[in-house]
């Protein structure tokens, strides 16, 4: 398997992969519940074990599991016990690893599986992820996010992410969770702009908040217009130079009334500048599925004229 340390390798460059429940729904699942994909893990599990596969399939060497909107009181609130709670927290592992398994063995490639904690706002289900300011202090986010956070820390999975974070007391509570938590992580930032997380806090200020806690090895953004990725890359270099910096934006386009509008950014060109401005973990999140990611890695391969896995990237800027 892919060593942790081998993330940190200024010189090496690492395909994640893209929007799990907006792949489900390109597939026809219907996700309509507030747990959005995590329902899948529920209802109808091998479906989401067929998007692990087909991301890995299309070279992503990180796969990140379906919890994003399992937090344990919406869990709950859906009706089901505390071990059953727990359950669907451990299935999303499982059936990661499964697939990740199950495809080293048949193609000798291996791959790292992401155990995925979403925001306060993915348990409103309201959008409040690309808002912030919850209204909650700092303690009450801690309590929300520990006990779900501890879980997933004590499974299979190889690291935790911490996604779509919009709000600087939200990333303070993860900061002080972290601070005791050995699994390696990444927090990743939802952000308004070139410049801010959604409740307008500079990027540099949330970043620093992460910058000596060991066990998060990587800070970055996700769920943001590619657009902005270039600068807010140069900006967390700038204000967490010792951690890899991870990126995985949606596809430029808006949701708006249960319909997506606009036109997608072209995500293998954005990936190549994204990698020379100094990403080292890049892939997608809404909108971006397999063959996204599968043209991503053909260019890679283009880049350094044969497997890219196999060799250094080395900056040039």
């Amino acid at each position: 398997m892919i060593p942790i340390d081998c993330l940190q390798d200024s010189h090496r460059a690492w395909l994640l992969d893209g929007g799990l429940a907006t792949e489900l729904e390109r597939r026809g699942h219907t996700l309509s519940s507030r747990l959005w994909s995590a329902e899948r893990i529920i209802s109808d599990i091998e479906s989401i074990g067929k998007c692990h596969h087909a991301f890995l399939s299309a070279g992503a060497q990180i796969i990140t599991t379906a919890s994003y909107q399992a937090a344990l009181p919406g869990l709950r609130e859906y009706g089901l016990s505390h071990e059953e709670a727990l359950g669907v927290l451990h299935d999303s592992v499982a059936i990661a690893c499964r697939e990740r398994d199950t495809y080293f063995r048949q193609t000798g490639k291996p791959a790292l599986v992401a155990a995925s904690v979403g925001p306060y706002g993915a348990y409103l289900a309201d959008g409040s992820e690309y808002s912030g300011n919850y209204g909650l202090d700092v303690g009450e986010l801690v309590d929300f996010h520990g006990e779900q956070a501890g879980i997933l820390s004590r499974t299979r999975a190889d690291l935790l992410a911490f996604e779509t974070v919009p709000d600087y007391k939200e990333a303070l509570a993860l900061a002080r969770i972290l601070e005791r938590t050995a699994k390696p992580s990444w927090v990743s930032f939802c952000c308004r702009d070139s410049a801010r997380i959604q409740d307008g806090t500079p990027i540099e200020t949330v970043a620093r908040l992460f910058a000596d806690i060991a066990c998060v090895f990587a800070v970055g953004i996700n769920c943001t217009a590619p657009v902005h990725i270039s600068p807010l890359i140069h900006r967390l270099r700038f204000s967490a130079p010792n951690k890899t910096i991870v990126v995985y934006p949606n596809s430029g386009e808006h949701y708006r009334c249960g319909i997506w509008h606009g036109d997608t950014e072209p995500f293998e060109d954005n990936g190549i500048r994204w990698l020379q401005d100094g990403a080292r973990i890049i892939g997608g999140c809404c909108r971006i599925g397999p063959e996204q990611i599968s043209a991503l890695a053909d260019r890679l391969k283009t880049v350094y004229q044969g497997s890219w896995q196999n060799h250094l990237y080395r900056r040039t800027n």
